[in-house]
């Protein structure tokens, strides 16, 4: 486990004693990285979850108005982060790497050639920081997550934007998209822990491929199994080494300061890992690239990044 404030302290609760506290306007060091901007895993079950299309929302317009629901995943696996959503809040915007968010926002616009012709889905948007980024550069942008309590702030808080309750792996949408992102395991290396199938990456990444047309672009961070194991491993975290997911106990406080304790399960991978994956989805991976939060850059793959960052296309 790192500290404080080092690159790819990702997790919430992953802060020693004395760290800043939610409640002012300080940063917290550390953070939701494993449910990291937003958990996408199965909806509420609801009688209208089916009854709209994020390819039809108008991404460039200024926000939905009420949250609207799309498709939901079978079972419960891949739900455990929602409960930590609606207890941070707003909050979570407060861990300190969230702060990287416009370094990001900048590399992807680069990236990709975004403009104000090209249309993003931001799959596991939490509270939105991608999307609002990403508008604000005159990208239309959309955002899907599994907390309802992420997409309001999306939806209702300062520079209301597009968003919608929506589950990674059935996701209510066509072919509508230039580039999907997933960034900071938030729609993606939330799906492990008890119960999960084998295949639930590779189900999550079929579905963000569904959203792309074709020659579209997707862009994904996934934890790095190795800095997992390197760093975190001997510091209180229980590595799954068949499952490859990584279990820890936390806290996280809400806007009051009030804890709640909480398990998080957070799926590492390994370039070729990500690479076998998205060729299984339907997609051709480009590139994969050591990352941190804030730091993003086409840097080859290390053992010391928390994160790796993959680039991939629809054919």
């Amino acid at each position: 486990m790192v500290g404080p404030d080092e690159p790819g302290r990702d997790e919430p609760g992953r802060d020693e004693p004395g760290r800043d506290e939610p409640g002012g306007d300080e940063t917290v060091a550390g953070g939701p990285g494993a449910g990291g901007r937003g958990a996408s895993a199965a909806v509420p079950d609801e009688p209208d979850a089916h009854a709209m299309d994020v390819g039809d929302s108008g991404a460039d317009a200024p926000g939905f108005g009420d949250v609207p629901r799309g498709g939901r995943a079978d079972g419960e696996s891949g739900t455990w982060f929602r409960p930590l959503a609606d207890h941070m809040g707003e909050t979570y915007l407060r861990y300190s790497f969230t702060k990287g968010t416009d370094q990001e926002a900048d590399f992807l616009v680069g990236l990709l050639d975004l403009g104000t012709e090209t249309r993003v889905l931001d799959a596991g948007c939490g509270p939105g920081r991608h999307v609002r980024a990403l508008r604000a550069r005159g990208v239309p942008t959309v955002g899907v997550d599994l907390a309802e309590s992420f997409c309001r702030l999306v939806v209702h808080g300062d520079s209301p934007a597009p968003a919608a309750v929506a589950d990674v792996r059935a996701l209510p949408t066509h072919p509508a998209f230039d580039a999907v992102i997933s960034l900071c395991q938030g729609g993606f290396g939330l799906l492990g822990g008890p119960g999960a199938p084998l295949d639930a990456d590779v189900a999550a990444v079929r579905q963000l491929a569904s959203a792309l047309r074709p020659g579209g672009r997707l862009v994904l961070s996934a934890f790095s199994s190795y800095f997992q194991v390197r760093h975190q491993a001997d510091e209180g975290g229980e590595f799954d080494v068949d499952a490859g997911v990584m279990h820890e106990r936390t806290q996280v406080k809400d806007r009051a300061g009030t804890d709640l304790d909480a398990d998080l399960w957070t799926t590492g991978f390994t370039p070729r890992e990500l690479r076998l994956v998205t060729r299984l989805a339907g997609l051709e991976p480009d590139h994969v690239w050591s990352v941190d939060p804030g730091d993003y850059a086409r840097r080859t793959p290390d053992l010391d990044h928390a994160e790796f960052l993959l680039l991939a296309h629809k054919p």
